[in-house]
């Protein structure tokens, strides 16, 4: 380990926000190869406001782990996004490197906060959107 090694901090406010989006989820890293010395990682927050969802999409090769820090979220996913997994705050969840699918925050009232790691690094390709009564149970409002 070279003499000058030591841990990296991204502050508060520094965090790097020129990531992939999708749609009402907002993404932004603390740790990624765009601005730490990370090779293999990304690890960042994904927000999305009341009644906001992302676009369809999947992460291509990443490997996906994540934990709802705040708020009630739901992952539609399978054909015609007719299946889902609902979580809770304390929840962790794992997604299927390619698995098309689309997240939500079904309060129409409170923020949804994910802590976001994937492997090897932050892939986001989104999909063709789908109409929300595609979705069911989401509203809006």
């Amino acid at each position: 380990m070279a003499e000058n090694s030591k841990p990296v901090v991204t502050r508060k406010g520094q965090e790097h926000s020129q990531t992939g989006q999708s749609g009402g989820a907002v993404r932004i890293s603390g740790v990624s190869p765009q601005h730490t010395p990370a090779t293999k990682i990304w690890f960042g927050k994904v927000s999305n406001e009341p009644g906001y969802r992302s676009l369809p999409h999947h992460h291509g090769e990443a490997e996906t782990g994540g934990y709802l820090l705040k708020g009630r979220g739901r992952i539609y996913f399978g054909e015609g996004y007719a299946e889902w997994v609902d979580m809770e705050e304390g929840d962790f969840v794992f997604v299927l490197p390619y698995m098309p699918h689309v997240e939500v925050n079904m309060s129409v009232t409170e923020d949804l906060v994910w802590l976001t790691t994937r492997t090897p690094e932050n892939i986001v390709v989104n999909l063709p959107d789908v109409d929300d009564s595609m979705l069911e149970g989401y509203s809006r409002t």
